[in-house]
């Protein structure tokens, strides 16, 4: 079932959002529901403590490291090479 949004905007705000639909080819109502898909896909999810919580014990471990320039030298001498 579809919800209906109202936004009451500005005469010339209006206006831009308008020219800026119509010079995609789209009804302003298809240009905003894109930007409002667009605007969640990109909403973070999650609370920030939980997310720093995760940072400090990530940082906690010790991983293994090597030079940059040996590791991209280590990545493409596997280029090409053949399991057997």
């Amino acid at each position: 079932m579809s919800k209906r949004l109202q936004v009451v905007l500005p005469e010339e705000q209006y206006a831009e959002v308008a020219a800026l639909a119509r010079r995609r080819g789209l009804t302003i109502a298809e240009w905003v529901r894109g930007l409002l898909r667009a605007a969640c896909r990109r909403a973070p999810e999650g609370s920030p403590d939980r997310k720093i919580a995760i940072i400090r014990a990530a940082y906690e471990h010790e991983f293994p490291t090597a030079d940059i320039k040996e590791m991209l030298k280590q990545i493409e001498s596997g280029y090409g090479a053949v399991d057997e």
